[in-house]
């Protein structure tokens, strides 16, 4: 619900909300039988308090509209309403099923609040900000590009010309020696993922992957059935050790890592341990998902080439994405793999959604071959270098003693334990109440007490204030529980 009540009007704040939900009612966003947000819910998202509700919520049930009962939830009238029950879908089941889980709940809650409130300060969301998007660079290429409806366009592998471009780009930046027939173009690192759960696994398959990882907050792997184990990680990237004894244990079909900045940690693979993870690998005839997002952010150093590089990794399908170092607003990803590979996430990208639009992929094969993405590239360091230090700096100086996190060399965030013992629920709760948001590290798989909070996503002006109330709340929780 995006509405907020007027607060300048003359009608009763209560009374608002009430005609607003039965509108809702009327128009059938809430069926008969249905159950209404809660009370408390409901009061965070107009941001008024929970009496109000109490009161809309009477004036309601006084009028016929709803009904509770001891114990229940809020449900709207099946009586007063019995024509409309009898012929109207109980849509609120449906919504409750299917193939597809929703996102986690502290993600759920977090997009909402976002959506809901644009004063809070996001460290949640892992996208560049307007600043840092190459968003001039971009506008350029847009004035001198026009639509040329031809048969090139028509491939199922994505815009040739972009997949000619990136293949020279892996090539010059990542070492990765490809030919365009091996490159799938997608919308994102999400959509490659999909992609290859839906492809190239079975429900009941078993996978490994690092923990805390980016891929244990997704939805999907659950979605399709895919049984999921964790190979642990310190500051030195996951520890390759138990891949064999877990491949033994539990018939492990595919491992997915994040070598270079992982997400959400921050952490760079050790050499020693690259060598041991794809030496395992080839042994256990493994394939691996390499997902190199953030390797492009790194600030102050040579970042290692990803594991793909390597001459002999055939066993490794490789994703990348601009949305980390570009416009997201592109939605360009790509996919490198084997011939059968291509072709069979080529085969369901046509029963999807028959190819995506082919302009956004034009605008990105200029952008990456013209003389403005090295230097777009490398402003893009400097900024996120000092985002990076500026958040460094206010965390010191206002959370002190209360968390610990090492300084990342690339990526978009920083990885923070909480020193006092929190609840994630709690915590983020009050985040949310002081207006910052950020996501519990526990989404990621992570124990309680860890967040990830992202610097690429908030302006200067911004980092400050943010972690001002998030160190607000936390000394809330942590002075509650004590």
């Amino acid at each position: 619900m995006l509405w907020k009540p007027d607060r300048l009007s003359p009608i009763p704040i209560y009374l608002q909300i009430a005609d607003r939900l039965r509108i809702q009612i009327d128009q059938g966003e809430y069926p008969p039988g249905s159950a209404l947000p809660s009370e408390r819910k409901l009061s965070e998202q107009l941001g008024v308090n929970r009496s109000t509700v109490v009161l809309a919520f009477t004036e309601l049930r006084a009028r016929g509209f709803i009904e509770s009962r001891r114990g229940s939830k809020t449900l709207v009238s099946a009586n007063k309403w019995r024509d409309a029950a009898d012929s109207t879908p109980e849509w609120h089941r449906y919504a409750e099923n299917g193939s597809l889980l929703p996102n986690t709940p502290y993600l759920r809650k977090i997009r909402e609040a976002l959506s809901l409130d644009p004063s809070i300060i996001d460290f949640a969301s892992g996208k560049l900000s307007l600043d840092l998007s190459p968003v001039e660079e971009i506008n350029e290429i847009m004035k001198s590009s026009f639509y040329r409806p031809d048969s090139e366009n028509e491939s199922m592998l994505g815009y040739p010309p972009l997949r000619r471009a990136l293949a020279a780009f892996l090539l010059k930046y990542r070492g990765i020696q490809t030919t365009p027939e091996s490159i799938i173009i997608t919308s994102g690192s999400q959509q490659s993922l999909y992609l290859i759960t839906q492809c190239l696994l079975s429900h009941g398959d078993a996978v490994a992957v690092e923990a805390p990882s980016f891929a244990l907050s997704l939805s999907m792997f659950q979605s399709a059935g895919i049984r999921m184990y964790r190979l642990p990680m310190d500051e030195y990237g996951v520890r390759p050790d138990g891949l064999r004894e877990m491949h033994k244990k539990y018939r492990i079909k595919m491992l997915f890592i994040n070598p270079n900045f992982q997400n959400p940690t921050g952490t760079l693979l050790q050499e020693e341990r690259r060598r041991q993870l794809l030496e395992t690998a080839r042994e256990l005839r493994l394939p691996v998902v390499e997902d190199d997002q953030f390797s492009l952010t790194a600030y102050d150093m040579d970042v290692p080439p990803p594991i793909k590089a390597d001459d002999d990794a055939a066993n490794i399908l490789y994703i990348g994405t601009f949305s980390k170092i570009a416009a997201s607003g592109l939605r360009i990803g790509w996919i490198v793999a084997p011939d059968s590979v291509i072709r069979r996430l080529a085969d369901a990208r046509r029963q999807m959604d028959l190819g995506f639009s082919v302009i956004p992929q034009q605008i990105a094969a200029e952008f990456i071959e013209s003389p403005m993405f090295l230097p777009h590239l490398e402003r893009l360091r400097q900024e996120l270098t000092r985002k990076r230090d500026l958040m460094v700096e206010e965390l010191q100086k206002q959370l002190g003693r209360l968390v610990h996190f090492a300084i990342p060399h690339g990526g978009l965030s920083l990885w923070c334990q909480i020193v006092p013992e929190v609840n994630d629920s709690q915590l983020l709760a009050e985040a949310l109440r002081q207006g910052v948001a950020y996501v519990p590290g526990s989404t990621y798989g992570a124990a309680q007490g860890y967040m990830r909070i992202t610097y690429a996503r908030p302006d200067f002006t911004q980092i400050p204030a943010g972690i001002s109330r998030l160190g607000k709340a936390v000394l809330s929780v942590v002075n509650r529980s004590n």
